[in-house]
């Protein structure tokens, strides 16, 4: 069974992410290598839901 894992990011962070992911993945392609696994990455991460969630501060 497969444990699934929730992610939160803010926007920045998000943009973060997709950033780098677009870096290495320009990487890759630069040297040869097959970029499948950041296609998929890319993919879900476009894909996933936002949802605003409300943050207590202790």
């Amino acid at each position: 069974m497969k444990k699934k894992y929730h992610l939160y990011l803010t926007a920045d962070e998000r943009r973060i992410i997709m950033n780098s992911l677009i870096d290495m993945k320009n990487e890759l392609i630069r040297t040869g290598h097959y970029t499948d696994a950041i296609d998929e990455i890319l993919v879900k991460l476009t894909k996933a839901k936002v949802e605003k969630v409300r943050v207590k501060e202790v």
